[in-house]
């Protein structure tokens, strides 16, 4: 298979991911079934930007030209590739990326999101058979040529010490964060609330920490929060949120809130489900830079990534700042 036909056959699963096939709709439903944390809203909008972002054919020509892939890898590697849990189908990026520069994949799922992937490649499998020596799924990874793992700190350490003597692309745990300068319209902090509660905060661009002005007046965007109100019904989010309020309350530290998540000054940059660190800082010359910490994913503000566009990743917006079609051209 080369590579304009790997082009067609994505822009096909596209399709596919865009229709109400009664087997991909049962695959959504099934998911939420497996994972309360992936609610059918979220499971849409993952797809929704995995479909307007990643599948169209002219974003994937531009997306691949500068690593000058030959139109057919002739000695492909077996890439043993351990995906993530965290938010629905995080891992597709890895999967369209291995899949693109013509080697083959050995894909280990997360306990967490066990329906959706392997849908996807069920319509793969059965539309398009060659793609069965391709991409295919195992519990252990073993007998692979190179290894793209993402997971938390801990698990990490276990790949370095499984995969260290491969070829290997490990991610860690990262986190974003927002910096604001007290001046920001009622839409932009809107589009703020997006960035912190879509997937409930679980994913690695989500903001977990914003960095304000001294003096800051917090009330536009607690009221901006609203729209998320109804997480509070959510069960799981919800003893969350019980949970770190009363730690708050127990420890007598100050937060603010506006019954669905709480406001925390902090120093770290992780902040648990329902909460939001915050801190301060006198003068924008002295604000983090992107870049210069490496638990942050993205930094979203008036002069970084727009707000209310975390969760809309480009193809070449990689996990870690690392680059996983050079790391894929280099083998």
């Amino acid at each position: 298979m080369d590579l304009a036909n790997r082009i067609t056959l994505l822009e096909e699963l596209g399709k596919y991911m865009r229709s109400s096939n009664p087997q991909w709709a049962s695959a959504k439903e099934n998911a939420y079934r497996h994972n309360p944390w992936f609610i059918p809203s979220f499971i849409d909008l993952a797809v929704d930007n995995i479909l307007n972002g990643y599948l169209q054919r002219d974003l994937l020509e531009d997306w691949i030209l500068p690593y000058h892939f030959p139109p057919q890898e002739k000695t492909p590697q077996n890439i043993g590739l351990v995906m993530a849990g965290n938010i629905p189908l995080v891992g597709f990026h890895d999967f369209l990326s291995v899949f693109v520069s013509g080697h083959r994949q050995l894909v280990k799922l997360s306990s967490k999101d066990q329906e959706l992937f392997p849908e996807l490649l069920r319509f793969l499998h059965e539309a398009y058979p060659e793609t069965r020596d391709l991409i295919q799924t195992s519990v252990l990874l073993k007998g692979c040529d190179a290894y793209i793992a993402t997971g938390s700190n801990n698990s990490a350490r276990y790949f370095d010490y499984y995969f260290g003597k491969y070829p290997s692309l490990i991610r860690r745990n990262r986190t974003s964060i927002a910096i604001l300068d007290g001046n920001e319209s009622e839409t932009e902090l809107e589009n703020l609330a997006d960035d912190v509660h879509l997937y409930f905060g679980l994913g690695c661009r989500n903001v977990t920490k914003i960095l304000v002005p001294e003096n800051y007046d917090f009330l536009p965007l607690l009221h901006a929060f609203e729209k998320y109100r109804w997480m509070a019904d959510h069960n799981r989010y919800k003893n969350n949120y019980d949970y770190q309020l009363s730690l708050a309350i127990l420890n007598k530290r100050f937060y603010m809130t506006n019954a669905s998540i709480l406001l925390l000054e902090d120093e770290s940059a992780f902040s648990p489900i329902s909460v939001l660190h915050y801190g301060y800082y006198k003068s924008l010359s002295n604000v983090i830079s992107p870049g210069s910490d490496q638990n942050i994913q993205a930094v979203m503000g008036r002069d970084y990534f727009h707000f209310g566009k975390s969760q809309q990743p480009r193809l070449t917006d990689y996990a870690d700042g690392a680059d996983t079609m050079q790391f894929l051209r280099k083998l």
